[in-house]
């Protein structure tokens, strides 16, 4: 899995639970509700005004170790 911007939170954590903590680091703690789960990198990161950009490479550097 590469994951982008576009890419749904759920689907993360669906695929590779271990990146819940690089979520809960930028600020975003309900990552269990419905809401979360169906938004995507771009638009959780608009939201707690961090980078899109930083995350997903933080993302998929953790999914491929």
């Amino acid at each position: 899995m590469e994951i982008t911007k576009e890419t749904l939170i759920g689907d993360i954590l669906d695929f590779a639970p271990q990146t819940a903590p690089y979520f809960m680091e930028m600020g975003m703690h309900c990552l269990g509700c419905p809401a979360s789960r169906g938004e995507s990198i771009e638009e959780a990161c608009m939201v707690h005004g961090v980078s899109a950009d930083e995350l997903v490479t933080k993302l998929n550097a953790a999914i491929a170790e």
